[in-house]
């Protein structure tokens, strides 16, 4: 089924050192632009992470060290990869909980402006978990028929997603073509964060979802508690949650 698209639609993938969101580092992203006409633009860049790619990484994606050695930093085609990225709809398998927090930090780290949670974010793994669980390679093989080779190379992952997805859309009678309505059918949590760490009340207010204030208000907690803010800024949580957390407190100290 060809998707029904008001606005272009980037379906990414990232390989990594890791999968620490606040420490580890992209070494390749690629991406598959798709237009409202349903054409397509792909992009493919290996990315020199400034660290040691671990090896029980590199057996995953099969990069090394060597291999990125001459690449661009992510700092060097971010601005790039933000001009493609606005103004779309974005999708991912695993992508609210991995790969767009990750991407987050990454932006932030290379001081380039976009913020991502304004993009409608739809997740092609929560939509397989909810109504079949499985990997990838298995949502492949259900929905498309046919194995997934070259599964964990980002190109051929990032293709398998763009599919499945279509091929979903075919199989679920009552699955809406529409991307507002898969962007919300993607989320588990009302996440403010992309870490979760802050998440919308049945109110509509932003609330903790963790520690010793899980479920209270922010605004209430840093008016009550304000040297929380500094424990959490000081403390290792990633760059978009403090940026959260900075923009709620700003907007109370302007009351």
């Amino acid at each position: 089924m060809k998707l029904n698209l008001k606005k272009p639609i980037v379906f990414f993938d990232l390989e990594t050192t890791g999968t620490d969101i606040s420490k580890d580092r992209i070494v390749e992203i690629c991406y598959i632009k798709v237009l409202p006409d349903g054409s397509e633009i792909e992009y493919s860049k290996r990315v020199n992470p400034g660290m040691h790619i671990p090896e029980v990484a590199s057996a995953v994606h099969g990069i090394y060290d060597e291999d990125v050695k001459d690449c661009p930093t992510f700092k060097e085609i971010a601005r790039e990869i933000a001009n493609d990225f606005e103004g779309c709809d974005v999708a991912g398998f695993n992508s609210n909980r991995f790969d767009l927090p990750l991407l987050a930090e990454e932006f932030l780290r290379a001081q380039v402006d976009i913020d991502l949670s304004r993009l409608r974010a739809i997740d092609v793994q929560v939509l397989y978990h909810k109504r079949e669980p499985r990997t990838l390679s298995a949502a492949y093989k259900f929905y498309c028929g046919s194995d997934l080779e070259n599964a964990h190379s980002a190109l051929a992952d990032t293709r398998a997603t763009y599919e499945v997805l279509k091929a979903q859309l075919d199989h679920y009678s009552d699955m809406e073509n529409d991307m507002e309505a898969l962007s919300k059918e993607s989320c588990f949590t009302n996440n403010v964060d992309f870490a979760g760490r802050i998440v919308y009340d049945e109110n509509g207010r932003e609330v903790f979802n963790f520690g010793k204030y899980k479920g209270m208000p922010v605004d209430a907690v840093l008016d009550r508690d304000p040297g929380y803010y500094g424990w959490m800024m000081n403390g290792d949580f990633s760059l978009n949650t403090k940026q959260v957390l900075t923009r709620i407190k700003l907007r109370g100290i302007k009351r």
